[in-house]
């Protein structure tokens, strides 16, 4: 959290980023030292011309649909990002801003069910950017090391090191693995509100706060009040998210808490989280399903469940884990970390669209649009001396052989100079599409 070298630097050489990050250590370190402190002037910090540039940097960066206003991302370059910043910031100084409804859409899930998401205007998405930048530090210095989900420097990828090394090198074998029934769309304001007050007295902030909790939501050509939780897709919800589930992580790991004492660790990535343990006694289920319930939240108990790792896999965030027997050792078994089949089956779904809409373009603009799908794939899911995703990255590179050949066979009729020839090592060799066998994640 702390980068030091900005400590020493002079105000007037550093970046708007660089004045953001130093404004953030020291929020940072104040909520560190002081537990109980809460934070009183904050409000007009989001008015700070570099605090804006920066949001609306984020913003931008992150792309995304138009909103309830149809504004898009284009628009503002075009209408001129310094005079919108502006006009936002005297919004804000008037006190007259007010968050505009939500946009609701629904996206596929892998369980061919839709995911509702909440899509925010893009004057909504930079006033949130920017206030979550100035109160995400002041939580950060609260949030325990067993969250990983949306947090500064941390990633899936610290997740999965660290169910590793409690599974395979602590021994804890047994995990419960929970889900939680629609969590973003079931958080109590009244409950939230008390935790995000714990920390923050400025009333200008929390009022914003709950303005954006309490935005209507725009579906099937009417608006409906929002009465509980917070839409995905709005930019400070993962943040609100991960503060009312902090009180689950200090739960588990309290030193003198209930799960402390049987050993039973916790991982959690956003509303996805599993408990481990040499042996989870079940009155510690019983603890926790009691715990949810004044939370008034709910696990889902057809997604639930309590697992042997040796016996019985689990998936957690995209991989499969698992024992499988030692190809060295008839009588040792390891722990294999690999990509789910839903996961590898959704690369192979992916590369298949793209080539179903792009049927009539060349080959080197063929290799350049497929080369970041294959690689966000494996990089996702290489993590060096912790997982094993090379026989999905074979399997995977036969795949592509076998749909570039059906691709040109498909153009034989032009006359297509790929026709009878293997596609796939033309590509690799000639126009740099990377062979997955042969990729190495150099993250």
């Amino acid at each position: 959290m702390i980068d030091e070298s900005l400590t020493s630097k002079q105000r007037s050489a550093m970046t708007s980023e660089e004045r953001v990050r130093q404004f953030q250590i020291r929020l940072y370190r104040k909520a560190k030292q002081e537990k109980a402190f809460r934070f009183y002037l904050l409000y007009d910090k989001l008015t700070l011309n570099y605090v804006l540039k920066v949001a609306w940097k984020r913003v931008k960066q992150n792309r995304g649909a138009a909103g309830y206003d149809g504004m898009s991302i284009d628009d503002v370059v075009k209408y001129g990002a310094d005079k919108y910043l502006a006009e936002i910031a005297e919004e804000l100084i008037q006190e007259t801003y007010k968050a505009q409804p939500v946009l609701r859409v629904y996206i596929p899930k892998a369980n061919g069910k839709m995911r509702p998401l909440g899509i925010p205007t893009i004057k909504d998405r930079i006033v949130q950017m920017c206030c979550k930048l100035v109160i995400e530090p002041i939580f950060e210095a609260d949030f325990q090391d067993c969250s990983y989900g949306f947090r500064p420097k941390r990633s899936s990828k610290d997740a999965v090191r660290c169910i590793r090394t409690n599974v395979s090198n602590n021994r804890m074998r047994q995990v419960f693995d929970a889900d939680l029934s629609g969590y973003f769309d079931n958080i109590p304001h009244d409950k939230l509100m008390i935790l995000v007050e714990q920390r923050i007295s400025d009333h200008r902030i929390l009022k914003l706060i709950r303005m954006w909790l309490k935005t209507p939501v725009f579906e099937d050509n009417k608006l409906t009040k929002s009465k509980k939780g917070t839409p995905q897709g709005g930019v400070i919800s993962p943040l609100l998210a991960n503060i009312y589930l902090n009180l689950l992580d200090k739960a588990v790991s309290r030193p003198d808490g209930h799960f402390h004492k049987y050993g039973v660790k916790i991982v959690r990535y956003a509303d996805d989280f599993i408990l481990m343990a040499k042996k989870i006694p079940e009155h510690c289920i019983e603890y926790l399903h009691a715990m949810l319930e004044r939370m008034e939240l709910e696990l889902n108990t057809e997604k639930t469940r309590l697992v042997n790792v040796e016996t019985e896999p689990f998936d957690f965030l995209g991989f499969t884990f698992r024992y499988d027997k030692d190809l060295y050792s008839k009588n040792k078994k390891y722990l294999n970390i690999v990509p789910r089949k839903k996961s590898a089956q959704t690369i192979r779904d992916k590369v298949r669209d793209y080539l179903r809409r792009n049927r009539h373009k060349n080959p080197a603009s063929i290799a350049k649009g497929l080369n970041p799908i294959l690689k966000g794939w494996m990089n996702y899911y290489t993590i060096p001396k912790v997982s094993y995703p090379q026989v999905e990255k074979r399997k995977l590179r036969h795949y592509l052989n076998d749909s570039l050949y059906r691709y040109y066979r498909r153009k034989s009729q032009r006359k297509c100079k790929l026709y009878r020839k293997n596609a796939f090592v033309v590509l690799t060799s000639k126009y740099g599409l990377v062979d997955p066998s042969k990729y190495t994640y150099a993250g």
